[in-house]
């Protein structure tokens, strides 16, 4: 029997009250929440999200910790501009993922996510130590917190996320694995990829897409089931590793559409976990 629950994003930038009300309403026991600015990391939030959590019965199972600056989501300016790995831009960012631990501490929420960028494939790039040591600071960081720091998979392969974690030698790292976006970014099949990185999986945004189809733009994201992901094979493999974490649905757009997408996606993950019960 199967311990996955299923979870939906949800954003601090609403209000926690707002944002977990809509949690609770669409049906789902989880979530993951986001955050990208950092000056909303207060103690007053803090109470909040505690309050909303239990009023309407809602496990937050990670922050998802984004951090200042520009960020262009593609090919090209993409690897300049994403996470830890751009120099310029990395120290502010490790700040603010520093308070989002610090938060999460304050609200009992047990583990960070983020994106950390196109980490180089190649090790003896200039930027690869920089990247380490930046991720050592901040695993030591939430550590000390009683807390795991989850890469968010998307700009790196498997192979090039599984060394870097080697190097970083921390024992609180683990993957939220975004099957969508290892295929958005045309890295690994994530049904495969589950052949490396599985044993540190701890979180899973549920996700379709497709894969690039040129070589400046990400691949387009679909609707659970409709894209690429073949989702019973997905689940039945993290079955099989043990996994018992959420699936966490994410659809990136807004609207009236969004909920129409999530309803059904929560149906659709639905019937395919009724076979693990």
């Amino acid at each position: 029997m199967s311990k996955i629950r299923l979870g939906v994003m949800a954003r601090l930038e609403e209000g926690a009250d707002e944002a977990l009300r809509r949690v609770h309403e669409l049906g789902f026991p989880t979530c993951q929440m986001t955050c990208w600015h950092d000056d909303l990391f207060t103690d007053a939030a803090a109470e909040e999200v505690v309050d909303a959590m239990r009023r309407y019965s809602v496990e937050i199972t990670t922050l998802w910790t984004g951090a200042p600056g520009r960020y262009v989501w593609d090919f090209i300016e993409g690897p300049s501009t994403i996470g830890l790995v751009p120099p310029a831009t990395r120290a502010r960012r490790l700040l603010a993922l520093k308070r989002g631990s610090d938060f999460a501490r304050r609200t009992g929420i047990r583990s960070i996510t983020t994106h950390v960028g196109f980490i180089p494939e190649n090790p003896a790039d200039p930027d690869y130590a920089g990247v380490v040591q930046a991720l050592k600071e901040i695993a030591a960081h939430c550590a000390a917190n009683g807390q795991g720091f989850w890469f968010e998979t998307g700009q790196e392969t498997p192979v090039t996320l599984l060394r870097t974690m080697q190097d970083v030698g921390a024992a609180n790292l683990g993957v939220n694995l975004d099957p969508a976006n290892l295929l958005l970014y045309g890295k690994a099949n994530p049904v495969d990829a589950l052949d490396i990185i599985g044993p540190f999986v701890r979180g899973v945004h549920a996700k379709d897409g497709e894969y690039p189809t040129e070589g400046r733009h990400l691949g387009q994201e679909k609707p659970l089931g409709q894209g690429r992901v073949n989702f019973p094979a997905l689940i039945g493999k993290l079955v099989a590793l043990g996994y018992e974490g959420a699936l966490t649905i994410e659809r990136e757009i807004s609207g009236p559409r969004q909920i129409a997408d999530i309803q059904a996606g929560k149906r659709f993950l639905e019937g395919i976990l009724e076979g693990y019960k």
